[in-house]
Parts: structure tokens; sequence; C-alpha cells
């Protein structure tokens, strides 16, 4: 979810692929001898682009967190020892909304060191082993183990570095070949599927916006004073329509130049945004400043730039004249105009500074947003007769500023949603911030009935038909927020997914045998002897505790109502935890031989269900889901990643359809 403007909140679809095993990732070894006794071990992964690695320490706390990168080193401790930590580079920390703590990852390369001592003169090399996890935006891999035989002699080390070896046993290949299903209908569902996104809804959602500051007691009596200005004081019509649309054009450029700046700071530093964006002190000054906004808006004072600007501005346009002197113009009516638009700009600054798109995004928005407020002065310059049919300026703009205001009060709390994330304060637990914005509801639907009054309203008159239609559209928005203060199924609210703090920042506390309380078999095998004795079809959840796109599936998808009911009533789920580190008991633990040659050792039930997942699906990404009948029948398409409610709901119904 991002926020583009005051009032909008929208969500975008990643990229998914499906069916498909990755290897983005490739690590090579070394060593440089430092005396007669010291040497420094180095390792370094190579990552593909838009993938990430996992620091040593991930994030800030031992709770549920993304899992973090980890060195060991054999043999026994007699014959060496090591000389202080690991030492990683210093990578990326970001804030993470989903795990609600900062987040360190390393990209494109990251060069891990060791120091060691030798203690015995006679030990020739050492054995390292790394335990790693590593994600894109979209999907993240399971665990694994990479093991290399450091030779200590450095001309003896391979440019790659040496991978242990480790023989099969016939008991190895027995345990190997009970992880492979007979699958049946495998080439006609595992299939490649990708999905892009795209930057259209942004600036159509920016324009929307626009359209809204239109009708702002600061821009809307602009429009038809600054037309007729144009077709009167222009030699010729066609001469003052020509101006009138240069006119336009120059207040949609002006506001696409404003998120300029943001490209430069995005191209220095791509993580700056997101950086800006998770600062605790910048997330209280911007919920600080729409309080203000929205007093302002409530009529109590005014927000204006210095006279002083818009005067100078003002004079430049009057005495240049020309292309220039419109220019000036336009960007008087943007200074103008400020204490309307300053605040539908705010919101837009702030939910882009949050997003992925950072200033792609901004520039999109702004350029929607500029383009409704340069429309109507090219429209009505073509169209002049058009003029005559504007509504009159009156109480109505002074309401809609009124409104504004309200709505600005509730996304300042965002804000300091934001805050109380990053620093753990619990001040604004999820069930507390709808509460919030229930009062504010409430508050601005007695307004919008004329049961509550501010200092520009005019004398009182009778509610307005639009007005009182206003009014019910917020009494039913405060009705849909009230299931949110409830510990049910129907407190994930899901057209504002994403925007109140997460399901499980709750005053509730969140025991659950399965996701969202269902019911799930975290074995596969136990899970196919439920689904026999019940005669139901299975649904494979292959997912992960340090998922972070797993969590949002379960958030924003499972917990809608009808997706839900099928899931909970229609299939055995099977939630199969690939980054499971509790180890197997030592006599189910074995050695895998890999697709590429190489040698795993299945020690954990991680290992287990990642392994059984690459072997019988061609994928290694999760989330990832996997339709079943109890004959091991691929009932449809595998798919991943899908934020799209109905899309996910159809997959399912198609699968129940397929069983039948």
């Amino acid at each position: 979810m991002r926020i583009l403007l005051v009032f909008i909140i929208t969500c975008f679809s990643l990229t998914g692929v499906n069916s498909q095993t990755f290897d983005p990732i490739k690590w090579t070894s070394g060593v440089v001898k430092e005396s007669d006794t010291e040497y420094t071990l180095y390792f370094e992964a190579t990552l593909d682009k838009g993938w990430h690695l996992y620091s040593q320490r991930a994030a800030e706390t031992d709770e549920i967190a993304p899992t973090p990168t980890e060195f060991s080193f054999t043999p026994a401790p007699e014959k060496f020892q090591l000389i202080g930590e690991t030492v990683e580079p210093e990578g990326i920390e970001k804030f993470d909304k989903i795990f609600e703590m900062n987040i360190k990852y390393f990209e494109n390369k990251a060069r891990f060191t060791q120091k060691v001592k030798i203690l015995d003169p006679s030990l020739t090399s050492i054995t390292a082993e790394v335990f790693f996890a590593i994600c894109d935006d979209v999907r993240c891999l399971a665990p694994d183990t990479v093991v290399f035989e450091i030779v200590l002699n450095p001309k003896d080390n391979a440019a790659t570095g040496n991978q242990k070896t480790v023989s099969l046993t016939d008991e190895d290949l027995k345990k190997s070949k009970a992880l492979q299903l007979d699958l049946k209908n495998k080439e006609s569902f595992l299939q490649d599927t990708t999905e892009d996104k795209s930057y259209v809804s942004i600036f159509i959602l920016g324009f929307l916006g626009g359209l809204i500051a239109l009708l702002t007691p600061c821009v809307f009596p602009m429009i038809p004073l600054t037309v007729s200005f144009f077709t009167k004081s222009a030699r010729n019509r066609k001469k003052g329509v020509f101006n009138a649309i240069l006119y336009g054009v120059f207040i949609f450029a002006i506001y696409v130049l404003l998120s300029l700046p943001f490209h430069l700071l995005d191209s220095v530093d791509p993580e700056i945004l997101n950086t800006i964006s998770t600062n605790v002190i910048l997330n209280i000054a911007f919920f600080i400043i729409f309080i203000v906004f929205a007093i302002s808006f409530f009529g109590y004072f005014e927000i204006t730039l210095p006279a002083s600007w818009s005067n100078s501005l003002d004079y430049k346009a009057t005495s240049i004249g020309g292309v220039v002197g419109i220019f000036f113009m336009a960007l008087t009516l943007a200074l103008v105009s400020f204490s309307c638009t300053g605040p539908i700009l705010g919101s837009l600054l702030g939910g882009s500074l949050s997003s992925d798109g950072g200033a792609i995004q901004l520039s999109f928005g702004m350029g929607g947003f500029g383009l409704a407020l340069a429309l109507p002065f090219a429209l009505f310059a073509l169209f002049p007769n058009w003029l005559n049919s504007l509504p009159k300026s009156g109480g109505w703009l002074n309401t809609v500023k009124v409104v504004l205001g309200f709505i600005e009060l509730a996304l300042a709390f965002k804000f300091l949603s934001n805050a109380d994330l990053v620093e753990h304060w619990g001040l604004l637990k999820r069930e507390i911030f709808i509460g919030i914005w229930i009062v504010i509801g409430v508050a601005m639907t007695l307004y919008l009935f004329g049961k509550i009054r501010f200092p520009h309203d005019g004398p009182k008159q009778k509610i307005s038909a639009s007005r009182k239609a206003l009014g019910a559209i917020t009494l039913i928005f405060v009705l849909y927020l009230l299931p949110g203060l409830t510990n049910t199924a129907y407190a994930n609210l899901k057209l504002l997914s994403g925007f109140p703090p997460p399901l499980f920042y709750s005053v509730y506390d969140k025991e659950a045998h399965g996701p969202l309380g269902l019911n799930a078999y975290t074995d596969f095998y136990e899970g196919l002897a439920a689904a026999k004795a019940e005669n139901k079809p299975m649904i494979i959840d292959f997912t992960g505790w340090a998922c972070v796109n797993c969590r949002k599936m379960e958030e924003q998808v499972w917990s809608d109502p009808a997706v839900m009911d099928v899931l909970k009533n229609e299939y055995i789920l099977i939630s199969l935890y690939v980054d499971d580190r509790k180890p197997l008991p030592e006599t189910e633990q074995f050695n895998y031989l890999k697709a590429n040659g190489s040698l795993k050792r299945i020690k954990t039930i991680g290992d287990q269900w990642a392994t059984f997942q690459t072997l019988n699906f061609r994928n290694n990404s999760q989330p990832f889901y996997v339709l079943l009948d109890t004959n091991l029948n691929l009932l449809n398409s595998t798919i991943g990643y899908t934020p799209d409610i109905q899309e996910y709901l159809s997959w399912l119904k198609e699968g129940l359809s397929a069983n039948k």
C-alpha cells in the first residue's frame, strides 16, 4: 500500500514468477596469509540484480525476523582459534513494516572476512560453512548451506573455493527418493507466468487528487478569472486560446519539476527515500505539520507563503509578457494556492517516499496532479461558453476545505504510526489507530450534517443534498471501520490493507495454530493422510517464518472472508516452512544430490521442505501455492505472490472444480 493523495490508498501488484528454480547467488572463497600463524579467510557472495543477502545481524531483535547469515568453522578449537568475529560490509539498513524492525542486508556483492590464528602447525585446511537466505522484492528462497574447504596455502585454493565433498550412501539415495512425489498433470500445470506492474494507476490517482484540489477556495475562483484574462487581453481569440493552453502546460510542468530533486537523491542513494520515510524524527515532524494543516483547514488561521514572493512573481508576469510572463503567472498560481494544495502535495510526498516506486512514483503522481489543475484553463479557453456553467463560489468551497481538514487529521496519525512502529512504543496498536479514525469519521459526519461548525462557516442554512450524501458515505465508512476493533476474522479491513498497523501489532494476543487461526498441517504426509480421511483436496503453502510476502498474502488475501471460507472448509491446508531451523532426528538426516552436482545436507525441517519444493515443483521461491487431490493430481497451475483477491479466489475455485 502506498499513500498517493490525502484520501487515496492503493496497493500495487508485484512481479511474480511461478514454476521456476532460481540460483541468484554465487559464493567464492579464499585465504590471505598475514604471518606464519595468522590468516584471513574471505567469502564473497555475488548476487543477481534485485536480490539481497541478509546480514549476520539482520534484525534488531531475536523475534521472528529474516534469516541471518551464519558462519561456522571446523576442525576442533585446539587446531586454530578465531580472532574476533566475522567481519561483514556496511550494507543497507531500513525499516521493514511487516517485521516492525530495522533490517540489514547486502546487494550485488558482499565480502565477509574472518581472521584466524593457527595453533597446530600441521593444520593444512579449515572447513567453513555458511548458512544463509536470500530474497528479492517479491520472493524469498529457502535457507541454504554452502561448505568450503579452504587450504591454508593460497595457491592450492581454486578460484571459486573448494566445496567439501560428502559421499552418498544407499540410505541417502533411499531418503532422497522418498521426497519425490508421483505427480500427475505435471507438464500441463508447472509453467512459467509473469506479471508486470504499471505506473498508470499512480498517475490516475494523482489526477484525481488534482481534481479535488480544484474544488478548494484557493484554486476554484481562479479558473474563470484567469481564462477571461487570457481570452480578453489577447489581440485575437486564437492567441488567447494559445496563451491559456500554454498557461496550463506550464502549471503541469511546474508540479513535475517539483519532483526532480528527489530523483537526484534517489540516484545518489537508492535507499535514501526509504530512510527518510522511516526516520522517526521526520515522521513526527510530518505528524505535527499535518495537524497544523488540519487546524488551518478548519479555519482557525491561514497558512500562506510570504506575500513578497507572489507579489514579485506577479510583477514579473505582467512586466515581462510573452511566454516567460505566462510561466511566471503559472508559478504565481502555484504559490497563491499553496495553502490549499500544500497539504495535498505533502500527503503525496509522504506516501511516495515510503513506496517502492520512490521518486519515479512521485513524478507520476505529481504529473497527474498538475494535469488535473491545468486542464480547466485549457478547456475553458477552448470552450469559453462553458464558463457560464461553473457553479458560483460560496460556502460549499469552505465545506470542501473543512472536509480536507478532517482527512489531513486522519493522515497525521499515519505518520505517528510509522514512528511508533519503528520504535516499538506500542502507542498506536492497530485497534487504537482504527479507533482514532472512527472518532475523526464521526466528527466529520456530524459536521456534514450541520451538528458541528467552524469559524469560516456561513449562517446556518438548509443542508444540501450533496453534503448529506457525503455525510452518509462518511458514516458508512465509519461503520466499515468498526470490525477493525474486534479480534475476529473481519478485523482485517481489506480496503485499507497495509495502511493501518499490521494485524499482529494488536492489543489482542495473536496465538494461532496456523495462519489467521486456520488449522494447518506442517508435515506434508500428515496433511495427505488428513485429506484422504476427509476426502478433500490439499493446498500446499510453501512459506517461511521470515517471508515478507507470505505475511502479506495471509493478511491481505487469505483474510478476505470468501477466501478464508474456502481455505477453512474446502481444502486441507499444509503449510511447509522452508526456513524452519528445528533439527530433524539424527536418523532422518541425509545427504541430497542437487541438480547442479553439489551435495546438500538435509539436517532441518526447513531443509527437507525446501528440497521437497524444488524437487517436485521446479520452484524454490516463497510464497508458493500448489493444489493437489489425494491421488497427487495437480488441479491447476501453481502460483506465487498474488495480491489480487479475486484472482486468488478464482484460482482456488478452479481447483475445487477440477477436483470434482
